[in-house]
């Protein structure tokens, strides 16, 4: 009897707890989330006017986990409050990203040892890993690219390999990989997929070359040597495939080459120095639906647009940690929509942009 008093009145107790919990959340729920939301909004406003009508606004930038999945409801809130809120994963050193053709961003982050795939259509995360002793286990993921068929590539500077993930996120193979957990590249770090003609372009900073690839990992070709003549590489990082371009990353050399497809040189954009124009650490390249190139400055914190004859057409950022601010931003991508994804890395985030090219009917008036 004594039992059923003890647990009846513990019964009790817990039922007292929450109910008093409910009613602290009540006028909190109802009275401070909408006037959170409006200065959060006030406060990140932030938008470029350009040339021609065109423009480039500040979307949002994300860093958790927690930001893709559904509002979780009141009674969810509730149990958070009783039993703690649950663990999400954020990002701690995201490095490169690329958008598939669902729209899923993907992020490598070689601070946790993986990638974090973000699906904010259908409010949905996944974390992506890999541990093998056949294959080797993944350990420092550097820059991430997708094929036609939404299949994921990541590099691994550390594990010298690049692994390769199903839509789904499993686990398909690693290429490179050789007796011993061993990888064949020294330090691969870029990489671009070209579907239609089979081939899977990866840059090695350390070799300072760039490995062509059949789809089976079978080297068919290498481009590059170290220097600083055309077509020569001092530490070659990201790649980006963009019509008949290959775009690399010549970090060292302070610039961005474009090489045809069979990897010969076509022009050149960047220079060293400090003047409007000039690279000082530039991470990774994309470019945009009227062809013009974007790239990211670590050091400055900046990223920095040119057309074709590399000419600088504008620069957007600044160090800080606002909208629109960042601290050693890596990686860079430009959807179909015209969207731009900037890693901003030390802050922990990816921050997104939309770019509002001219209309066509403008462009032909203007022609």
């Amino acid at each position: 009897m004594v039992q059923l008093l003890l647990t009846r009145a513990r019964k009790r107790l817990r039922i007292a707890a929450l109910t008093a919990a409910v009613l602290c959340m009540l006028p909190c729920v109802a009275w401070a989330s909408p006037h959170a939301k409006v200065h959060e909004e006030e406060k990140t406003a932030w938008e470029m006017s350009l040339d021609g009508g065109r423009s480039l606004t500040w979307e949002r930038s994300f860093h958790s986990e927690s930001e893709v999945k559904p509002n979780r409801g009141f009674w969810n809130k509730v149990l958070d409050f009783v039993a703690g809120a649950p663990d999400y994963r954020f990002l701690v050193r995201p490095y490169s990203v690329v958008v598939d053709s669902h729209g899923r961003i993907i992020i490598s982050d070689p601070g946790v040892q993986g990638i974090h795939m973000f699906d904010f259509a259908e409010r949905k995360y996944k974390f992506l890993q890999h541990e093998s002793r056949k294959t080797g286990s993944m350990i420092a993921p550097q820059c991430v690219a997708v094929d036609a068929q939404d299949n994921i590539y990541a590099t691994d500077s550390e594990a010298g390999e690049i692994f390769v993930f199903a839509p789904n996120g499993k686990f398909l193979r690693a290429i490179g990989a050789l007796k011993g957990g061993e990888g064949y590249f020294k330090r691969p770090t870029g990489i671009a997929v070209d579907s239609i003609a089979q081939k899977i372009y990866v840059s090695d900073t350390l070799r300072n070359e760039i490995f062509v690839l059949d789809l089976a990992g079978n080297i068919v070709q290498t481009i590059g040597k170290q220097g600083s003549s055309e077509g020569e590489f001092e530490s070659p990082t990201e790649l980006r495939l963009s019509g008949k371009n290959l775009f690399v990353v010549d970090a060292l050399n302070f610039r961005i080459q474009a090489l045809d497809p069979s990897g010969q040189f076509q022009y050149a954009i960047g220079k060293m120095g400090d003047s409007a124009g000039a690279m000082f650490r530039p991470k990774a390249t994309a470019v945009d639906s009227e062809g013009d190139i974007y790239v990211v400055d670590a050091l400055w914190g900046l990223v920095q647009v040119f057309n074709r004859q590399s000419q600088l057409l504008y620069f957007f950022g600044s160090r800080g940690t606002r909208a629109a601010e960042f601290q050693l931003p890596s990686g860079l991508f430009i959807d179909q929509a015209d969207r731009v994804y900037v890693v901003d890395s030390f802050n922990r985030r990816v921050q997104v942009f939309h770019y509002s090219a001219l209309r066509s009917g403008a462009r032909e008036a203007g022609q």
